[in-house]
C-alpha cells in the first residue's frame, strides 16, 4: 500500500490569498474558478462553489438559491461534478459571497476551497447496493484535504470518486478513484489504469490521499507540469489486480427505494426552482455527476410537484443524457447558442412521431449514448466515456460519436439537419 502521510493543519486564516498554480506544459495557468476566484464571463463574473459528493443540507440550498438572486442572474448551474455555479456575478460581489458561503458551512478553508472536487455515488445507502459508507469517506476526505497543506498543489481540475460498489462514478475517470468492494476489500483506481490496489479496511481514505500526494511528488522529483494523474507514468505499485468494465449508470428519475432522482434540463433550475427542491426534500440533497438531483427520504407523492416546477420526473425522454456547455451568450469563445439550439433539437425530436425510437430513446438511460452540445473545442463540461459530440463550427455543427472504441466519423450538417444527425448518432450501440 502507499505510505501513509500525515494531515498538516491549515493554518491560513480566513481572507488569505487563494494558491495560484504554475503554467503548466499546455502554455497557460489553471483558470479553474471558485468560491473566491471569479472566472469573467460575457454574461459576468462565474463562482464555482465546490460540493463533496454534491451534498446539501436544505439551509445551504437555500442559502445557495439566495445567494443567486442577490448578486447573479437568479440561476443556479449543476456542474458534471455535482458542484454548482453561480453566473452573472458582479466583480465586487466576491466578499459578499464569500461570507454568505461561509455562514451556510460551505467555504470551510479559503486555501482549499477549488481543489474539493470530490463525487461519490448519489444513491449510496438508499437500497442495497452499497458495500460501504460512503458518505462517511466523502466527509473524511475533505476534512482531511482541508487540513493537509500539501494538498493546495492540486489543481482546481483533480477530481476524487468514491464507489459503492455499483460502478457509477467508477466510470468518470477521475484521478483518484476508491470502490467498494461486495465481501472484500476497497480497490483504489488511478487516472484510468485497467487496474486496482487492495486497501487495507480502515485506511481507505488515507490511501486516497497517499495517491494525491505520490501525484504531485512525482511531479516535483522530474519537474513535470500537470494537471491530472493520468498525465504522469502509472504510479499503481505491485499487487494490483484487474478492474471490470464499470457501467457508469445515472438514477433514473422518479421515485426511487429511499428517496426521489429529478433531472433539471442542461443543469439548470432558477431560484425558485431550487427552493422548490428544497420543499419536497425531507432535509437533505444530493446533486449528481449527471446534472440531476437525489432527494434522500422524499416520498414519492412529491413528484407531481417537481415536475410542475419544471424537472425531469419520468425516464423514457430525449432529454435524458443529453447536455450543453454555457455557449452564447454567456461564453465569448462559442462559435453558437448551443443551448437554445440543442433544445430546439431535443424539442423536435419531442414532436415527432416515433420521436422515441428515433432518438434511441425508448431503451432507458443504459440503452442511449449521453450527447453533448459545445460552442468550441474545449468542449466544457463533456460527459466520460462513449458519447455523441455535436460541435459548433460556426456553419453549423459537426456530429462525431467520440471515446473509447468509437469510430471517428464526422458529420458536418446544418442547425436543420442537426435533430437527425444527432438522433442517428445515438442509435449507435454503445
Amino acid at each position: 500500500m502507499l505510505a501513509a502521510m500525515p494531515p498538516t493543519p491549515d493554518a491560513t486564516a480566513p481572507g488569505a490569498a487563494v494558491p495560484d498554480r504554475e503554467v503548466s506544459d499546455r502554455g497557460h495557468a489553471d483558470a479553474c474558478p471558485g468560491a473566491l476566484r471569479l472566472h469573467p464571463a460575457d454574461d459576468g463574473s462565474l463562482a464555482r462553489i465546490r460540493l463533496p459528493g454534491g451534498l446539501l443540507t436544505d439551509r445551504q440550498a437555500t442559502a445557495l438559491a439566495d445567494a443567486a438572486e442577490a448578486l447573479g442572474d437568479g440561476e443556479l448551474e449543476t456542474t458534471s461534478r455535482g458542484n454548482v455555479q453561480l453566473r452573472g456575478l458582479a466583480p465586487q460581489c466576491a466578499a459578499d459571497l464569500a461570507d454568505r458561503l461561509r455562514a451556510a458551512g460551505l467555504l470551510p478553508s479559503d486555501t482549499h476551497e477549488r481543489i474539493r472536487n470530490i463525487v461519490a455515488s448519489p444513491l449510496a445507502g438508499l437500497d442495497a447496493t452499497a458495500s460501504a459508507d460512503v458518505q462517511a469517506w466523502v466527509r473524511e476526505l475533505d476534512t482531511r484535504l482541508c487540513a493537509s497543506d500539501w494538498a493546495t498543489g492540486l489543481s482546481g481540475k483533480f477530481l476524487f470518486a468514491l464507489d459503492d460498489g455499483r460502478g457509477d462514478v467508477a466510470a468518470l475517470d477521475a484521478d483518484v478513484t476508491l470502490i467498494a468492494g461486495s465481501g472484500g476489500p476497497a480497490l483504489l483506481r488511478l487516472g484510468r489504469s485497467t487496474h486496482g490496489l487492495p486497501v487495507e479496511p480502515g485506511q481507505e481514505v488515507t490511501a486516497v490521499l497517499d495517491a494525491a500526494r505520490s501525484f504531485l511528488d512525482a511531479l516535483r522529483a522530474d519537474g513535470r507540469r500537470a494537471w491530472h494523474l493520468r498525465e504522469v507514468p502509472d504510479l499503481l505499485p505491485a499487487g494490483s489486480v484487474p478492474l471490470p468494465a464499470y457501467a457508469g449508470t445515472a438514477p433514473e428519475v422518479g421515485a426511487l427505494p429511499g428517496g426521489l432522482s429529478v433531472g433539471l434540463r442542461f443543469g439548470r433550475a432558477s431560484a425558485g426552482q431550487w427552493r422548490s427542491l428544497v420543499a419536497a426534500s425531507a432535509g437533505r440533497l444530493r446533486l449528481t455527476p449527471w446534472r440531476g438531483v437525489v432527494l434522500p427520504g422524499a416520498p414519492a407523492e412529491r413528484l407531481p410537484a417537481l415536475a410542475e416546477a419544471g424537472f425531469r420526473t419520468e425516464p423514457g425522454s430525449p432529454w435524458e443524457r443529453a447536455t450543453a456547455c454555457t455557449g452564447l451568450p454567456g461564453c465569448a469563445k462559442s462559435r453558437a447558442d448551443v443551448r437554445s439550439d440543442a433544445a430546439r433539437a431535443l424539442g423536435a425530436a419531442i414532436g415527432a412521431p416515433g420521436a422515441a425510437d428515433a432518438s434511441g430513446v425508448a431503451a432507458g438511460p443504459s440503452g442511449v449514448l449521453p450527447v453533448h452540445w459545445s460552442g468550441c473545442e474545449r468542449r466544457c463540461g463533456h460527459p466520460a466515456g462513449r458519447w455523441v459530440d455535436v460541435l459548433a463550427t460556426g456553419h453549423g455543427y459537426r456530429v462525431t460519436v467520440n471515446g473509447p472504441a468509437a469510430a471517428p466519423t464526422a458529420v458536418d450538417v446544418t442547425n436543420e439537419e442537426m435533430a437527425e444527425a444527432v438522433a442517428e448518432a445515438r442509435r449507435t450501440t454503445k
